[in-house]
């Protein structure tokens, strides 16, 4: 899809010409100076009720405390964003550009970065509110996807994958530990497990949490070598073969996504799911979507991980305001919020030890859910593979898996 839109963008890219001011983000006073009256367009995904609630707050706050406005244009595919800033580039329309900030991460980072498509190594780490950010402990918030982050991209959350079931159905002794003991439980309850169909994020993700417990792990640290991808995939492609076999529909047909497979937990066609949120179970719970009887369970061994980030084209029109709202995006008080399964459920990027005592009374405070795993519960992260296994993984299971091939 990304390589798709990218050729799509160079080929219509048409002639721009505009004005933006240099902006330093190491003099914050004139950084703040600079993005008043701004208007800040962030592309970032709108799939989900809670998450542009969530934007929407933000934006009243941005505008109250720093005049700034903040428009959230809804996306179904960051490379939708990422292929503007081509075509812009490929125009010559190097200031002045449409997209102002976005919300990235994976091949999407890695294309912007390979480019040369975003704005000053090194500004996420002049963020005055960076002083709270965790990057001692979390690797991922400096290396996106084995891409070295470089300070051009501010961290905005964690995830990590985490399966959910329904305890009034299942026994927690049952549970599957790992990939294998997912397959031989599914194929001692044939029907009951399935996974959002690729290049679904969701989907794609477990492809590669069963990759990465079945194949050499050095190999996905780099760039996919052709040569020996079929190789390398062999244990995720016999696997699969094997789990179709007895999964939903037979493995015929799968969900569209994440909110369709918890649909079907809902509705008792299915035991397990998963998603990519440590607190999706209890937020769907306490909006009314899953039984309070669901609870949630990880894989010992680990599971995989990743941080999402907020970057800023090199050509941003309103880079003073970007740098404003990514800092408000990490104070202690937007984080709170955001981890709160009322509002969103997001994991923080904070550390509670940089805090002051009342930031770390209000995390201590929030109430997780009755279904959302406690930090110490959850497993060892998993690092995503090198970004250009995720395309290249999904159009070989289109290949293997689809109708119409």
């Amino acid at each position: 899809m990304l390589k798709r839109l990218l050729a799509a963008a160079l080929a219509c890219a048409a002639s721009f010409a505009a004005h933006a001011e240099e902006v330093d983000p190491a003099d914050w006073d004139q950084v703040l100076q600079q993005a008043q009256g701004q208007t800040v367009y962030f592309n970032a995904w709108g799939g989900a009720e809670n998450i542009n609630a969530y934007i929407e707050w933000a934006a009243g706050e941005l505008k109250k405390r720093y005049k700034v406005t903040l428009k959230h244009v809804k996306l179904d595919d960051t490379a939708h964003a990422v292929a503007t800033v081509v075509a812009e580039k490929a125009a010559g329309r190097d200031q002045g550009g449409s997209v102002d900030l976005v919300w990235i991460n994976g091949e999407n980072f890695a294309a912007m970065k390979e480019r040369g498509l975003l704005f000053s190594p090194g500004w996420a780490e002049n963020l005055p509110n960076w002083r709270y950010v965790d990057y001692e402990n979390k690797p991922t918030i400096t290396t996106d996807f084995t891409i070295p982050v470089e300070g051009l991209a501010s961290p905005w959350g964690m995830a990590q994958l985490v399966f959910f079931y329904d305890s009034a159905r299942m026994e927690a002794a049952k549970l599957p530990r790992n990939a294998d003991e997912l397959l031989a439980w599914a194929e001692a309850n044939p029907g009951r497990f399935s996974y959002p169909q690729p290049p679904d994020f969701t989907g794609s993700s477990f492809l590669k949490q069963v990759l990465l417990e079945k194949a050499d792990r050095s190999v996905l640290e780099r760039p996919v070598d052709e040569e020996i991808f079929a190789e390398a995939t062999k244990p995720l492609s016999d696997y699969l073969d094997a789990l179709h076999k007895v999964a939903w529909r037979s493995g015929r047909a799968f969900p569209q996504n994440y909110p369709a497979m918890k649909q079907l937990l809902a509705d008792g066609e299915l035991d397990i799911i998963f998603a990519f949120n440590p607190a999706e179970a209890s937020s769907a719970i306490a909006n009314g979507e899953l039984p309070d009887t669901v609870r949630s369970f990880t894989f010992p061994g680990g599971t995989l991980a990743n941080t999402h980030f907020v970057a800023i084209p090199y050509n941003a029109n309103a880079k003073a305001g970007a740098l404003v709202t990514a800092n408000f995006l990490i104070s202690p008080e937007a984080q709170v919020r955001k981890e709160d399964p009322a509002y969103w459920g997001d994991p923080t990027v904070l550390s509670m030890d940089k805090l002051e005592p009342d930031a770390r009374a209000a995390f201590a405070s929030i109430d997780l859910g009755v279904a959302t795993l406690k930090p110490e519960e959850l497993a060892p992260a998993l690092g995503e593979p090198h970004p250009s296994w995720m395309e290249r993984i999904e159009d070989e299971w289109k290949r293997r898996y689809t109708a119409e091939n």
